[in-house]
Order: structure tokens, then C-alpha cells, then sequence
């Protein structure tokens, strides 16, 4: 239960980190912090600390500026030190994430006054390889006899190195070997190309842990050590899943021994279903596999002192030949199922194939069941031929491999490995015949439009996240936290209680904003606001808004749904306008926002136009935002195949799509939109919404009632 001494520890650390900064309480922060210490503390545990019983997960809304992160920190820690449990805190931004670690966390030491350690969480792919580095340093000085091999894996490996590179890697090598440098990508001076960085980093796959002749320099397992002491560790939720998917406690803590907390807590139930999707392109998989074919011979010649990979290598050719037969046959039939007209592709819409209620053609299910099974014996033999070059790379284990063939041949290995793996599950998938009243999986063809020739991608993915957060997260874990400003649709927890899968007890609660809405805001419905359903006359209403009613003196941002229709908008606009428009996609989104920023500073003015990433995520404070320009309401994409079939099943059902699921996320995706307006308590401004259905649908009332109480100009 809660104990006095929690109580105690808690109330000391948040009184004296307020004393400290010279802050006031606020009502918000202190009801949050006793919710999250009445959850946490309450949890029942057996002898060994393993938790017995009690609601463990509660859930809480807190508007910007409420200090949601002293709030579930000051709450946690006591709690955590007592059970002798590690906290976790998960965010969706690495924003949020350098936040925590370089501001949050070193202020709730300093002005609370207690002593905890911290640290960063990150994916091996963020941290340099200099197993990869020395190799890519060793290709640019000669060439292997292997490299004709490898390069004609390019297009996946990146093996060669430009001189421009082969410079860059020296430069890292000299900073990390003095310490100048740790070792990850984030923390070097410069921005790096994914294709450069790529060559010298590595995977959970490929990094052979302890038989790397670089393991006690590895930048990865220094980091890595540094978690284990670590009362706090910061993460991100594709993190949290990656070590939830291969059974926790991988990377992070035992999740019995965590508590979680998930800053942005909203994107969790997405951040899952993009986890568990899959995809695969037809013919970009047949050229890696013909490249494999065409390779066999010179990994005979390279790797024939190994008499096991050899075997596996001899029994390649009738595999290869299979697959190749089985894709080209599933080609002709998934062209014959969605008879696409590659003529008609547009630049920014690809055409798309779903099967209703994820059912495919009986046809379909056989071409899969067979690929499944090639995929299946493929990712046998390689994963044999992958486990004999780590092998051969251990110190200790005396095999017909040296360390150099090891080295060598490995990325590749497990780069066919990993892609093989992918094809059977993702086929797999497809050769499950779809069971009555269980929820589907979305599946869909898409035409994809290549330089050379057009391919056909095979997707799929769950439909929902709940059943996978249920019980790969909320029933291991020790108690968890989720925070954001947009957790309840429509004033209800139920969304994201069925979204995320939340445990029927969890507790969720709802605290005041401290900001002034009525007084520092102004929501406006337009006379140039219309029904959206008609584009081109929407489109022109919102030229004639910008044109006669947006300030060329201040900051606005304008929030469109599509980007076609904020293209065809910038067409109409006079010249004189566009020289003060930002545009999302031109630059980048930091170099975009220190433009702004700048234009406004010389009180120049400047207008952002941005899609659904700029209605989140945005910090515009004061005069950098005063006015907010939302076209539509934002209703997700009405031909989503994973929301589509998530629409038909709930119809399946006897329940209402629109009603259930289509009006609540756009009720959240407004709030959020509108809260880029007010950022701290002294900010003002004014949001125009050009869509008249919130005053003419029944639904309109629902959403309306949603938003913070900004005074009504309508």
C-alpha cells in the first residue's frame, strides 16, 4: 500500500523542487501527482515483489503547461526506489527524449534535492559499429576479392565508400577512439545521410555480441552498461515494443521489474500496429534473390572451407528456383485480382487493392501457403550459415572460418536472413485463412511506380493493437503510466481504453489545464467556412481567407488535411503572399521552423503551411504563433485499409464506424491542432476553423464541446 514514508518522500521532493525554481503549486500537476502515487503505491506485491493484485496502470489527461513531467517523475521515483523497481520512461519524439535527459531529469536532481541515476536508451542501429567502421575503412583502401561479390548488394549492403565517406569515417575514428566523440549518431557534430551511416552501424541481427574483437569498446554495450545502474532510463515506444516483442527484459529491464511511463501516451496503440505491419514487394524480392542465385558460385569459393555452410549452400539453387516460379505466379494472379491501370497513377496517390474483411481469393491463400513454406526453408539454411559466421568470429571456437570471413560475409548473411524472415511471416499471414468473428488482419495490394518498372507490394497489418499491449505489456508489467494532453475523445477514456487495450480497472483521470482559454483565445467560424465534400469550392474559400483575412504581420500557421490540396492552394496564392509562406516538405522541418522564427524576430511575418505532423509536436510560444488556420475537420483518410477494414468488422458487429471510431479521432486530432495555439499562460491568439459541419452535422455539437472553452466568435 501506500505508505507514510512514500507519502513523505514524495511531498519532500515536489515541495522543495518548487521552492527551489521559486514555482507555485498548480492544481493540475499536484492531482496528477497524487493519482499516479495512489496507483503505483497500492500495487500488491507477493514476498518476492512480483505483483499479486491492485489496478497497476492509470491513465491521465493533462493539458501544456500543467508539468506533466515533474508531476509523473516525483510521483514514480519514491515509489520505484521502495519496490526496488526501474522506471522507464517512453516517449514518442526524440525531442521529448533529449527534454528529459538534458533538462527534466538534471532539475528534478537539482531543485528536488535526490539522488538518482539516468540514462538514455537506444537501438543498436543509433550507435556506431567499429567492427563495420574498420571494414568499410579497409574496402576504400583496396578491394577484396569478395567485393565484386558484395557490391552487387549495394543497393542493400551499401559496401562501397566514396572518398567524401572514406574521409568522414576517418574523422569518426579519431573522435571516438581520443573520446571526442561516444559513438552515436545523435550526438555527432554533423547531420549524416542514412546511406553513409548505414554502412557502419549494425542490428541486433548482425552484431555478434561478445565474439566482436571491438566488444569492450563497442559504443553500443557502453551504453547499454551504463542502463543497468540506472534508476530512470528514457526510451522511445518503438523501443519499448522492439524488447516487448522479443520478450522484455532484452534491452530494458525485466518488465515485472518496471514501471512504465509513457509520455505521449497517445501514439502507443499506433506506434504497436506499425510494429506488428508487414509489407513485401514483389519484384524488388525477386532481384535479391536472383542476385543470391547469381552468387552462389563465389560463396562456394569464399566460404568452401565450411562443410556445413557448403551443404546449405548446395541446397540454395533448388530453393531459388522454386521461389522464383512461386512469385512469378503470384504476380500474374495478384495482376489478374486488381487489374491496376499503371497508366493512371497519380505522383501522390498510389492505387490500392484491399480485401474486404482481410478475405483473399482461395487462389491467393495457396500461392502464400507455398511461398510460406520456400521462405520457410530458406530462412533455415541461412540461419544455419548466419550462426557459423558469428562462429567463426567467437575467439574461443576453433572452426574452418576465420575472424575475416566472419567479418566479411556476415552483413550479408544476415541481411538475406532478416529479409527472408520478413517474407515468411508476411506470407504466413496471407496463407492463414481469415476465421469467422475473429478480428481480421487488414490485407492490400499496392501498385508502386519504380524508376525502371512498376512492382506490386503485398501488405498487412492488425487492426488493432490491444490484444498485443494487453499481453505483452499491461499483464508482465509492474504498473505503467500514461500520459498526454489528448487522451480522451469526446470526454470519454473509452477510446483509447480500446485502442490500447487498458486493463478494465486502470485507473484514468482528467485534470484542469492552467491555462486561461476563454480570455487568451478566439475560436472563429469564418463566413468563408463551407462544406469540405465540395473541393474546389473549399479550395477557393481558403485562397480568399489567406488572401483578405491572415496578417502578413504575425505568425500563422495554416493545417491542411491533404497535400494536394495545400499545393493547389500555394498555386492560387499572389506572389506577394508566397514570399512569406513556409511550406512543409521543402525544407527541412527544423530548418523551416528557424526560418520562421527568424522572419518573425525581424517582424517580418511568416505563414507555415503543414499537414497532420505540424498539428503536433509544434512549439510556437508567444509571438511566434498568433493565429491557427484549420481547413477541416480532421477525419482520417477515408481509404486507409487498415481503418477500412477496422470499419467493417465494427459493422460486422452492430456497431457504427463513423460514430465509434472516425468522429473520436478526429475530436483528438482537432484538440491537438488547436493546442499549438497556447503554449504557456500568457500566450493569446485566434483559431479558424473553415469547416461549417461543425455547425451543421450532428456530430459537430460532439466535437465542438471536445475543445478547451476558447471564446466562440460564432
Amino acid at each position: 500500500m501506500l505508505t507514510d514514508a512514500i507519502k513523505s518522500d514524495i511531498q519532500t521532493a515536489y515541495s522543495t523542487f518548487l521552492k527551489n525554481r521559486e514555482l507555485r503549486a498548480r492544481q493540475g500537476q499536484r492531482l496528477m501527482v497524487a493519482q499516479i502515487a495512489r496507483t503505483l503505491g497500492n500495487i500488491q506485491t507477493a514476498s518476492d515483489g512480483i505483483r499479486t493484485s491492485g489496478p497497476h496502470i492509470c491513465a491521465i489527461e493533462a493539458g501544456t503547461g500543467t508539468g506533466k513531467t515533474l508531476a509523473y517523475l516525483v510521483s514514480s521515483l519514491p515509489v520505484a526506489k521502495e519496490r526496488d523497481k526501474r522506471i522507464v520512461v517512453s516517449t514518442a519524439t526524440v525531442a521529448l527524449q533529449e527534454q528529459l535527459i538534458f533538462k527534466d531529469l538534471p532539475d528534478l536532481q537539482t531543485y528536488a534535492e535526490i539522488q538518482f541515476k539516468y540514462a538514455l536508451a537506444k537501438g543498436r542501429s543509433r550507435y556506431l559499429c567499429l567492427s563495420r567502421l574498420e571494414q568499410a575503412l579497409e574496402d576504400a583502401n583496396g578491394v577484396d576479392p569478395a567485393q565484386s561479390t558484395l557490391s552487387l548488394f549495394d543497393e542493400f549492403l551499401q559496401t562501397n565508400t566514396s572518398k567524401e565517406a572514406t574521409a568522414l569515417y576517418q574523422e569518426m575514428a579519431q573522435h571516438y577512439l581520443s573520446g571526442k566523440w561516444e559513438g552515436d549518431r545523435d550526438s555527432w557534430k554533423d547531420s549524416l545521410e542514412e546511406p553513409v551511416w548505414r554502412r557502419i552501424t549494425t542490428d541486433h541481427n548482425q552484431c555478434t555480441n561478445r565474439r566482436c574483437s571491438n566488444f569492450s569498446s563497442c559504443a553500443f554495450f557502453k551504453a547499454r552498461n551504463e542502463l543497468d545502474d540506472a534508476d530512470i532510463i528514457v526510451a522511445n515506444h518503438d523501443l519499448v515494443l522492439a524488447d516487448l516483442s522479443l520478450g522484455g527484459g532484452i534491452v530494458l529491464p525485466d518488465p515485472q521489474d518496471t514501471i512504465y511511463i509513457f509520455d505521449e501516451g497517445h501514439h502507443l496503440p499506433d506506434k504497436a500496429i506499425d510494429h506488428f505491419a508487414g509489407s513485401f514487394r514483389v519484384n524488388a524480392s525477386l532481384q535479391w534473390l536472383r542476385l543470391l542465385k547469381k552468387s552462389l558460385p563465389d560463396l562456394n569459393s569464399e566460404l568452401g572451407q565450411d562443410p556445413l555452410i557448403v551443404k546449405q549452400l548446395n541446397q540454395l539453387p533448388e530453393i531459388l528456383n522454386n521461389l522464383e516460379v512461386e512469385l512469378a505466379e503470384c504476380y500474374r494472379q495478384l495482376h489478374e485480382i486488381t487489374q491496376f491501370s499503371p497508366e493512371n497513377m497519380d505522383r501522390d496517390i498510389r492505387p490500392v487493392h484491399r480485401f474486404e474483411k482481410g478475405v483473399v481469393p482461395e487462389v491467393l491463400v495457396q500461392s502464400a501457403l507455398n511461398l510460406k513454406i520456400s521462405f520457410a526453408s530458406l530462412c533455415q539454411k541461412l540461419e544455419i550459415m548466419v550462426k557459423q559466421l558469428k562462429d567463426a568470429m567467437d575467439p574461443e571456437t576453433s572452426g574452418p572460418l576465420g575472424r575475416e570471413e566472419g567479418e566479411q560475409w556476415l552483413p550479408l548473411a544476415t541481411m538475406l536472413h532478416s529479409r527472408s524472415v520478413a517474407a515468411w511471416e508476411l506470407w504466413g499471414m496471407y496463407a492463414t485463412p481469415q476465421a469467422e468473428d475473429v478480428m481480421p488482419i487488414a490485407r492490400w495490394i499496392t501498385l508502386q511506380n519504380q524508376q525502371v518498372d512498376i512492382d506490386l507490394e503485398v501488405s498487412c497489418s492488425p487492426i488493432s493493437a490491444a490484444g498485443t499491449l494487453a499481453r505483452n505489456l499491461w499483464q508482465p508489467c509492474f504498473g505503467a503510466v500514461l500520459s498526454s494532453a489528448t487522451l480522451t475523445a469526446l470526454g470519454s477514456f473509452e477510446r483509447i481504453r480500446t485502442r490500447a487495450g487498458l486493463p478494465e480497472d486502470a485507473d484514468c483521470l482528467v485534470v484542469p489545464s492552467p491555462f486561461d482559454f476563454a480570455s487568451n483565445g478566439i475560436l472563429e467560424l469564418p463566413e468563408e467556412a463551407c462544406d469540405p465534400t465540395q473541393a474546389d469550392v473549399h479550395t477557393g474559400q481558403i485562397v480568399s481567407f489567406i488572401k483578405n483575412r491572415v496578417s502578413t504581420d504575425e505568425g500563422t500557421l495554416v493545417l491542411f488535411s491533404s497535400r494536394r490540396q495545400m499545393r493547389d492552394v500555394l498555386d492560387k496564392m499572389p506572389a506577394s503572399l508566397v514570399n512569406t509562406i513556409l511550406v512543409q516538405g521543402d525544407l527541412t522541418k527544423q530548418v523551416l521552423l528557424e526560418r520562421h522564427r527568424s522572419r518573425v524576430d525581424k517582424d517580418e511575418g511568416s505563414i507555415i503551411f503543414g499537414l497532420a505532423s505540424f498539428a503536433e509536436g509544434i512549439d510556437l510560444p508567444g509571438k511566434y504563433l498568433s493565429h491557427v488556420v484549420i481547413t477541416r475537420i480532421p477525419f482520417s483518410v477515408p481509404d486507409d485499409p487498415v481503418e477500412k477494414t477496422l470499419s467493417e468488422w465494427i459493422e460486422a458487429k452492430g456497431g457504427n464506424p463513423f460514430l465509434q471510431i472516425t468522429v473520436p479521432d478526429a475530436s483528438i486530432r482537432l484538440v491537438q491542432a488547436v493546442g499549438r495555439l497556447l503554449r504557456t499562460e500568457t500566450d493569446t491568439g485566434k483559431i479558424s476553423l473553415l469547416d461549417r459541419r461543425v455547425q451543421t452535422k450532428r456530430y459537430g455539437k460532439q466535437i465542438l464541446n471536445s475543445l478547451p472553452p476558447f471564446r466562440r466568435a460564432f
